[in-house]
């Protein structure tokens, strides 16, 4: 119940899926919240159920792709709380599904802007913050799709690549201010994304069973599954832990 008593985490695409997820996760286990989204109603109700139960938690709605919203938000974040020391950059997006040669360029800008561009404005703005705190946690989503690859979503691909290199870069530049930046890699998690993803392809129900035997273990992940490893990250348990890739995606990538 206390492996984060007395953290403050911001999780970014914190209403929905993995976000969600890591932010319960999160206050259970002592940290105070910040749940910062676009989607504002259900960033307000994940604080309202937060708060019922006891727990230290606002909401700010926030586009990542936006630097001086960025900034603005985490200085709020930091007034409200008192510091920031664990940054969970989980908002997302999968974007257009054509083949390469078909894509335009603002199908694949989109998914730059908040896959990639959203992990460095929202990491380059919480540093000053994280060396005031004397330390602290980064904790970039990326994706199986960030180590290997398949033929589709060439944007979502590429920038979860990106997202990969820049942890371990940032993991160099900040180690010896005791700031950790790690990445972790989802199989497939059964997050609305995902469900998208299904329904594009012809279906749910159709579609699930084909998802889940890509996985050596036989299922599909849920967000849980992925919400406790940046409960782990996050955590002093971590504290010689950076630069790392922790995958969690059922023995997807074990081929």
């Amino acid at each position: 119940m206390n492996r984060l008593k007395g953290k403050v985490a911001v999780i970014t695409g914190g209403a929905l899926g993995l976000g969600r997820a890591t932010a319960l996760r999160m206050a259970e286990e002592g940290a105070a919240v910040a749940v910062c989204d676009l989607l504002i109603d259900p960033a307000n109700a994940l604080v309202d159920e937060l708060v019922g139960r006891g727990f230290d938690a606002c909401c700010w709605q926030l586009d990542v792709s936006k630097e001086a919203a960025v900034e603005q938000v985490l200085d709020d974040v930091a007034r409200r709380f008192g510091h920031i020391d664990t940054l969970v950059n989980n908002a997302g997006v999968a974007g257009a599904n054509k083949p390469t040669d078909q894509l335009t360029e603002a199908e694949w800008d989109f998914v730059q802007g908040v896959n990639v561009k959203g992990v460095f404005f929202c990491t380059k703005h919480a540093i000053p913050h994280l060396r005031r705190a004397g330390g602290g946690s980064i904790i970039n989503l990326s994706s199986i799709y960030g180590l290997v690859s398949a033929p589709d979503v060439p944007p979502y691909h590429a920038s979860k690549g990106a997202v990969r290199l820049m942890t371990k870069t940032d993991a160099l530049l900040y180690a010896s201010e005791k700031i950790r930046v790690n990445s972790v890699h989802p199989g497939f998690i059964w997050t609305p994304m995902v469900e998208g993803y299904l329904e594009s392809q012809g279906g749910v129900e159709a579609g699930r069973p084909a998802v889940d035997a890509l996985h050596p273990l036989g299922h599909i992940g849920e967000p849980d599954d992925i919400a406790w490893g940046c409960v782990y990250l996050a955590s002093d348990e971590a504290k010689f832990v950076t630069g790392a890739e922790l995958v969690i995606d059922g023995g997807y990538t074990a081929h």
